[in-house]
């Protein structure tokens, strides 16, 4: 855990550096050791191809909302 708290003092001003974002964020992801949401991974592949959060969130509105009822899909 000392190494994700390592991690976590580098993320500032990497709201610059999606590349870096992401791939902390991949590494984090690991290091959880737990299996994580496929949007999860798509965010990461789009940060590491250098997407912008913001980019990201436009692409995808729903992501991070409440899941879907599936009505009207």
């Amino acid at each position: 855990m000392d190494s994700m708290a390592d991690d976590f003092a580098g993320v500032e001003g990497m709201e610059d550096d999606p590349k870096a974002l992401g791939r902390m964020m991949r590494k984090m992801g690991k290091e959880m050791g737990e299996e994580l949401p496929q949007e999860f991974d798509e965010v990461v592949d789009r940060l590491e191809a250098g997407q912008s959060p913001e980019e990201i969130e436009s692409a995808l509105p729903d992501l991070g909302g409440p899941p879907s009822s599936g009505e009207g899909e």
